[in-house]
């Protein structure tokens, strides 16, 4: 079995990369989803944390409001990620357990190397967009301010920096034929390494 991150700043298409590895048949992990899950008034640590911030809208935490938050307030961002990163960390263990059997394994996590979860796996794939085509995708699909688009942006570690600590780097400045084509070769190399 292969443990193998996909990771990519904001907007840069790592979701649809993780969609056509699934279209081939593949298991994916979304540290997304899995995020969603744990960010619950249930996960009893993380509401003690943050009991006392304005980030609760009826009686669950609203993902707008800790997002806010932790893009304006560094303290807050780094609480939230000790407590998070973790509790993903065993998600991802337990779904690398269950299914061992498989020759690759994917994980979509956006945060590999800010969450410095590097050593849990055996490859990475860094999906890289152009810096300007990320920001026109947030003003289009998120609806964000342009200094809201641009604040999300540099909150992450420059893209060149990740790419240079990834085993494959997927250009995603093309159309989605291009892409696919590029998911594939990776695959090949993969299976082959």
């Amino acid at each position: 079995m292969k443990r193998i991150a996909i990771c990519g700043n904001i907007a840069s298409g790592k979701t649809t990369v993780q969609k056509i590895l699934e279209e081939k048949g593949y298991k994916v992990l979304d540290t997304d989803d899995v995020s969603r899950e744990i960010l619950t008034v249930k996960n009893k640590t993380l509401y003690d944390a943050f009991k006392d911030y304005d980030v609760f809208e009826n009686g669950e935490f609203s993902r707008y409001k800790v997002a806010q938050l932790i893009f304006s307030n560094e303290p807050a961002r780094l609480l939230i990620a000790s407590i998070m990163h973790p509790q993903i960390g065993e998600v991802i263990n337990k779904f690398f357990e269950d299914n061992k059997s498989d020759e690759l394994l994917f994980v979509g996590i956006p945060l590999l190397f800010e969450a410095n979860m590097q050593s849990m796996f055996d490859k990475i794939i860094f999906v890289y967009t152009d810096d300007e085509i990320r920001l026109e995708r947030l003003l289009k699909r998120n609806n964000y301010t342009v200094e809201h688009a641009k604040a999300r942006i540099n909150s992450q570690m420059p893209q060149d920096k990740k790419a240079e600590q990834s085993d494959y780097v997927i250009n995603n400045n093309g159309d989605l034929e291009l892409l696919k084509e590029s998911v594939s070769k990776v695959l090949l190399e993969l299976k082959q390494g």
